[in-house]
C-alpha cells in the first residue's frame, strides 16, 4: 500500500510539472519526430493518438493535474495550520490565489479584458461557468465567429498574454463552436464544463454538466435559470457577449 501511495504521489507530480497538455505531448516528441514531420502539431498528434506508447488524454490529464494542484494545496494548508497563526494563513492564502490570477496586476484598458478579470477567480474556482462569444477577423483577415468556455480555456491556457494585450483571445476549433465565414469551416465540441445541442428547435444551446441548466445564447430569448447575458463594447472586436452561469452550492 505505501508504494502504490508513493507511486501515485510521484504519478502526480510529474504530471503537474507541465502548464498545459500540449506541454505534455511534447516532452514524448522528439528531435527525429521533428525532422521527418516537419510540424510540431502532428508530432503532438502523432503522440495523442497512442503512435509513441501509451499517454494520458486530454481529459486524464486534466483531471490528475487537477489532483495533484488539489494534493499540493492540501499539504500547504496542513503546514500553514501547525506553523501559523489563523490571520497568516488567511493573508497567505489570500496572496496565493492574487498570484494564480492572470489578471492580477495588470493594466486593463478594454471593456471586456475588465470582464474578463471580473469574471476570473470565479471561473477558476467553480463558482461560476462563462461562455464568451466572439466574433472579428483572424490573422488571414476572414471572419470568424464563436463560443468559448472561459473556465476550460483558463486550465488548459496561459491567460497572463491576454491580459497584458501581447495575445488577442480568439474562437478556435477545438471550442464549444466555431465557424469560419470565408472557408464556411463549422466545429462544435463539448467541454468538461458544457454539452452542445446543436439540433434544438430553439436554436444552439449549451447545457450545464453539473447542475444540468440550460444556457440559450439565442438573443431574443433569456439566457436561462441562473444565467446572465452581458453585451459587451470592445475595442479590440467586431461583436463580443459574455453569458455567465451562476453554479449554486447547497
Amino acid at each position: 500500500m505505501e508504494r502504490s501511495a508513493a507511486a501515485a504521489a510521484r504519478f502526480l507530480g510529474s504530471v503537474s510539472q507541465f502548464k498545459v497538455y500540449e506541454d505534455y505531448l511534447d516532452s514524448k516528441v522528439t528531435p527525429v519526430d521533428l525532422f521527418y514531420l516537419k510540424s510540431r502539431d502532428l508530432a503532438r498528434k502523432l503522440v495523442e493518438h497512442g503512435h509513441k506508447g501509451t499517454v494520458l488524454s486530454r481529459e486524464e490529464f486534466e483531471e490528475k493535474k487537477a489532483a495533484a494542484q488539489a494534493a499540493e494545496a492540501a499539504r500547504s494548508n496542513a503546514l500553514y495550520n501547525r506553523s501559523r497563526p489563523v490571520f497568516h494563513i488567511k493573508f497567505n492564502l489570500v496572496r496565493l490565489r492574487l498570484r494564480t490570477l492572470a489578471s492580477a496586476g495588470k493594466e486593463l484598458k478594454d471593456n471586456f479584458l475588465r470582464a474578463l478579470a471580473e469574471r476570473e477567480e470565479a471561473n477558476r474556482s467553480g463558482k461560476m461557468t462563462s461562455v464568451i462569444f466572439i466574433r472579428d477577423h483572424n490573422t488571414l483577415g476572414q471572419e470568424v465567429s464563436g463560443y468559448i468556455d472561459y473556465a476550460h480555456r483558463l486550465k488548459t491556457q496561459d491567460f497572463e498574454p491576454y491580459f497584458s494585450g501581447k495575445k488577442q483571445l480568439m474562437p478556435g476549433r477545438s471550442d464549444l463552436c466555431y465557424y469560419n465565414w470565408k472557408t464556411q469551416v463549422s466545429t462544435s465540441n463539448s467541454s468538461p464544463n458544457f454539452e452542445v445541442i446543436y439540433d434544438d428547435p430553439n436554436g444552439l444551446l449549451f447545457k450545464n454538466k453539473r447542475d444540468k441548466k440550460i444556457l440559450n445564447v439565442d438573443p431574443s430569448s433569456g439566457p436561462g435559470e441562473d444565467s446572465n447575458r452581458t453585451f459587451l463594447q470592445s475595442d479590440l472586436y467586431v461583436h463580443v457577449v459574455i453569458y455567465d452561469h451562476n453554479i449554486r452550492t447547497v
